[in-house]
């Protein structure tokens, strides 16, 4: 599959960052084959969980060379004992015991979080076999939010008509508050800053300017005020513009914009849009996937101390490389 001009760029772009990627799900050939595709193409280096004489017989049969990745069995890691005592001291607060880690960390993707943990990789992409909160819940109990209380959520990246929109929150964060929105729209921001997408931010509604009235519009005209505010606090020296609440066409559309938002900073041309709750924000990037076309990269999460990204349990191959190339340029952002 011939790969868009944007995953392109990213893949150029992570070739320079060199970043350390964790691939838990050794045991699914599409993991292999994309691993031996970012090991020949030097995108990122490698680490692969599951069982070294499996993965060096199909290495072998396909007639791959595992030259520059490492191979890592959890059950018989020597790090192993060392990973669950650490686990223990994490999680011995919640009841956890030093059986009950040892027997955890043995899971993959618990694993390769802990080997994020000991500062020996820069991110992990998970998901091909595993559900999103399998991946999800190792990585908030060990990786944890950038900050204490903060909100994690997720995005996706959507390649549309020759332009590259970010849209949040598609898979995480199911109905969010006004204070979760407002985070969820700095984070996305600052995101879009990691991918050279303008943070041209539009929080939206089915209501632009207060033409609606209820409480679903309040949410999302609270939350474009608290962004700004945390926009002002923490990121003055980012090019961030954010504005709110607006309908769809109000945010990208520059000709509507005029008629119902002509105050609008954004011009009807935002990049990064915010939907009000997951329902609006899975159908809306599903839409645009299938009725336009559209490239969809993620879900992509944000607000961790490191990335950790899902994957589609349909993923392709492509897929899987796009994602670690996402992943290795959120690691040095």
């Amino acid at each position: 599959m011939e790969r868009s001009i944007f995953i392109q760029q990213i893949i150029d772009a992570a070739k320079v960052r060199k970043s350390n990627i964790v691939l838990p799900e050794g045991n699914d050939e599409r993991i292999l084959e994309a691993a031996n595709t970012i090991n020949q193409e030097r995108i990122a280096s490698i680490i692969l969980l599951g069982d070294e004489q499996q993965i060096a017989e199909i290495f072998s049969s396909k007639g791959w060379s595992l030259e520059g990745i490492k191979v890592i069995n959890p059950e018989t890691s020597e790090k192993l004992q060392d990973y669950a005592d650490t686990f223990y001291e994490l999680r011995k607060a919640k009841g956890m015991t030093l059986e009950q880690a040892l027997e955890t960390v043995k899971q993959f993707n618990y694993f390769g979080m802990m080997i994020m943990h000991a500062g020996e990789a820069d991110g992990l992409v998970s998901g091909a076999d595993h559900s999103t909160a399998d991946t999800v819940r190792p990585a908030l109990q060990i990786i944890k939010s950038a900050k204490k209380g903060a909100t994690v959520s997720s995005f996706f990246i959507m390649d549309v008509n020759d332009k590259t929109y970010l849209f949040s929150d598609c898979a995480l964060v199911e109905n969010p508050t006004s204070e979760q929105l407002a985070d969820i729209a700095v984070d996305s921001a600052v995101s879009a800053l990691a991918y050279d997408i303008p943070p041209r931010v539009a929080l939206l509604s089915y209501s632009t300017y207060g033409s609606g009235k209820s409480e679903m519009v309040e949410k999302v005209s609270k939350a474009v005020e608290l962004a700004k505010q945390k926009v002002i606090e923490e990121f003055s020296d980012k090019d961030i513009v954010i504005d709110g609440e607006l309908q769809a066409d109000s945010a990208i559309v520059p000709g509507v914009a005029q008629k119902k938002a002509p105050n609008s900073p954004l011009g009807g041309e935002a990049r990064v849009l915010i939907f009000p709750d997951l329902n609006a924000a899975n159908i809306g990037y599903k839409l645009v996937q299938r009725l336009a076309g559209a490239g969809a990269y993620g879900p992509i999460l944000q607000g961790l101390n490191k990335p950790v990204n899902d994957l589609s349990r349909g993923c392709s191959v492509e897929d899987i490389v796009g994602t670690v190339a996402l992943t290795a340029l959120q690691s040095g952002h």
